[in-house]
């Protein structure tokens, strides 16, 4: 892995405070996200880490500005960020905001970036109305308009170069992806969530297994426990079903990506078997992937960027 230094110079940043600004975005990402973050440093080609962490910070930053509170103060947080995002990345003057002068940044070096930053907060709205889905449409809603545009903020830095067919099946692939990550997110947030009284499973799904939100806590009785298992394992069948479509997406990027992507892939696959196994346990917290199986995975792909490159010299 280069030094950060190395990291920022590769990718042609040299300015002391674009620097800082960066390095603060780095630590960001690096909190909320280590095991993403880390596949980032160590799988990706070294000049698209600082953009990549750009990207992944500002939609971080965006989701903590809209998802608590009430939805008027929301929107209103909604509407004073998008128009900072905007004048941000496409006015003279830099921000005050250490988070949109970074993502400026990243646009002006990748200005493809600009178009998913617009399409990411116009689908914002559906984050800020967010009172948990009703019905499976209401969550297919959901994904399209809110969490893929969030995940293509880092895909586009991996998307195949090439128009065509090739792009089109990357971004049916990366949909099926984001669908994934979001079921087995909504299943790991599931005790967290039903403590603050919305949850991200269906509504119509929770009741067809006779349970309520209310049900979903630390002191859930057996039945609760033996209903709620029966609903993760179809939740997470479902979430199988999208990772299977999702698992050519190595082959439809360039090789040079292709250990990051696989990494991500395979990673969501632990994360989801974990999930699984804790089944109606899940009232209790979320459920981790074993660490020493992420770091295979992460080393195993680590050697195969290694032989790509090499591959390449």
């Amino acid at each position: 892995m280069p030094t950060w230094k190395n990291t920022l110079r590769a990718a042609g940043i040299h300015r002391l405070d674009l620097c800082d600004d960066y390095t603060r975005q780095r630590a960001l990402v690096k909190e909320f996200a280590k095991k993403e973050y880390l596949a980032v440093r160590l799988l990706l080609p070294t000049a698209l880490h600082p953009p990549v962490i750009a990207a992944v910070a500002f939609m971080h930053s965006t989701d903590e500005r809209i998802d608590t509170g009430a939805v008027s103060a929301r929107k209103l947080a909604l509407a004073e960020w998008t128009a900072a995002a905007f004048t941000a990345v496409d006015g003279p003057e830099p921000s005050e905001n250490a988070t949109l002068r970074t993502l400026a940044d990243a646009v002006r070096r990748h200005p493809g970036l600009r178009r998913r930053v617009e399409t990411f907060l116009d689908g914002s709205h559906l984050e800020v109305d967010y009172t948990g889905h009703a019905t499976e449409q209401d969550l297919q809603t959901y994904v399209d308009g809110y969490s893929l545009p969030a995940f293509m903020l880092m895909a586009a830095f991996v998307a195949p170069t090439r128009t065509g067919g090739r792009q089109a099946s990357f971004e049916a692939a990366c949909r099926a992806l984001i669908e994934a990550m979001q079921r087995v997110d909504y299943l790991d947030d599931l005790a967290e969530d039903a403590a603050d009284g919305v949850i991200g499973i269906p509504y119509q799904d929770l009741a067809r297994h006779q349970l309520t939100v209310a049900d979903i806590s630390p002191g859930a009785h057996d039945a609760v426990r033996r209903s709620l298992t029966g609903l993760v394992h179809e939740q997470a069948d479902l979430a199988q079903d999208q990772l299977h479509a999702a698992g050519r997406l190595p082959q439809l990027v360039e090789p040079e990506m292709r250990p990051f992507v696989t990494a991500l892939w395979q990673m969501q696959n632990l994360k989801l078997s974990a999930i699984r196994n804790k089944g109606g346990n899940l009232v209790d917290g979320g459920a981790e992937a074993s660490m020493p199986a992420v770091l295979k995975i992460l080393v195993s792909q680590y050697r195969a960027a290694r032989r790509a490159r090499i591959g390449r010299t």
